[in-house]
């Protein structure tokens, strides 16, 4: 007993020292974020928590979306095919099996995973980069909606319906309406997606990825491997975007094509990330508490519109109008994000 009570703040002192003081303080604010959010629910209106769970929903695809396009450099348009993913999986093992939406999460985190590794390293080996990438992700996202919509063990567009149950169940992750472990469980998920994203840029594979990023013919000749380097993001990213697919799935109880691979799905992933910053720890969490609130805003809006904007009731497509001149903006005035253009006017 003595030995493990000493070896214990030994190793805690050793990685402390191992830690770089970049990753310490991101730690430190992570801590203090989360536990300032946690209260959250208990001093804003009851109706506002269903946005703070989208909110959080934005927020976990955003930093998933920021591994892979932020540090990895790889952009990705289609970030709904590995959100259908882990939401499809999830729903099926529950539905067809009676498997636990914990288990279902990781499944459908391992399987999204190996599916965004198996897609990038085609698109890394025929030489499909840029634009090409971007398209190319796009095109297998659309592909995962036809296939959904054509498989009869998916119910096609029908789509699978999560059974309720009589009572509550932290095993089948299922609580009373307006409980507010919906919120938290997403906010620890959260915190978990920030944590994986600190350790990665902080770690030796993401300095690699990070070097390949900006010039991978010169980071190739250091002898760093590209090809392996660029899918550990790719991997993560995907992981991490599935996480926030399961979580979708039983809190709505609900998924469909439409839902999983959508292409407002890939578009509610890259806003996010766009606006707060790319590349960056903090920009996906600071454009998903911009974007969160702003769609419920809008969708407020055109349920009840002001007598002189009446012709607006009802009307279909202006959040994207909104998201797209609230793009240009930030791109004209904010090149690299809120978070982004703030950090590098702090270091001038």
């Amino acid at each position: 007993m003595t030995a493990l009570g000493v070896a214990a703040p030994e190793r805690l002192a050793d990685l402390k020292r191992r830690l770089p003081t970049g990753a310490r303080l991101h730690f430190s604010v992570l801590a203090l974020v989360l536990v300032v959010m946690a209260f959250l629910p208990l001093v804003v209106p009851e109706s506002a928590l269903p946005v703070a769970i989208r909110t959080l929903v934005f927020a976990i695809m955003a930093v998933g979306w920021n591994l892979m396009s932020g540090y990895g450099g790889m952009f990705s348009f289609g970030h709904a095919a590995f959100f259908g993913v882990g939401a499809y999986t999830n729903a099926y093992l529950l539905t067809a099996f009676g498997v636990s939406p914990w288990i279902g999460m990781i499944v459908g985190a391992g399987l999204s995973a190996g599916v965004g590794v198996l897609i990038a390293y085609l698109c890394l080996k025929y030489k499909l980069a840029g634009s090409y990438f971007a398209l190319a992700t796009f095109a297998f996202a659309q592909m995962f909606l036809l296939v959904t919509l054509n498989m009869e063990f998916l119910n096609k567009s029908e789509g699978i319906n999560i059974p309720l149950l009589p009572e509550e169940s932290w095993s089948m992750l299922q609580f009373d309406q307006g409980s507010l472990y919906y919120y938290w469980i997403p906010l620890v998920l959260l915190g978990v997606a920030v944590a994986v994203s600190i350790s990665f840029v902080y770690s030796r594979p993401g300095q690699f990825a990070q070097a390949i990023r900006d010039d991978p013919t010169a980071a190739e000749s250091l002898g760093i491997k590209v090809m392996k380097y660029r899918l550990i993001p790719v991997a993560l990213s995907c992981a991490v975007t599935a996480v926030a697919g399961a979580f979708y799935t039983q809190y709505y109880l609900f998924i469909g094509p439409d839902q999983a691979f959508g292409l407002h799905v890939s578009t509610d992933a890259i806003i996010p990330a766009v606006i707060g910053g790319i590349g960056t720890i903090w920009g996906p969490l600071i454009g998903a508490a911009v974007i969160g609130p702003l769609s419920a805003v809008v969708a407020g809006f055109l349920r009840d519109p002001p007598p002189f904007l009446e012709f607006l009731y009802g009307t279909s497509g202006l959040d994207i109008a909104i998201y797209a001149i609230l793009l240009i903006l930030i791109v004209v005035f904010l090149p690299k994000g809120i978070y982004g253009t703030i950090r590098e006017r702090r270091r001038k």
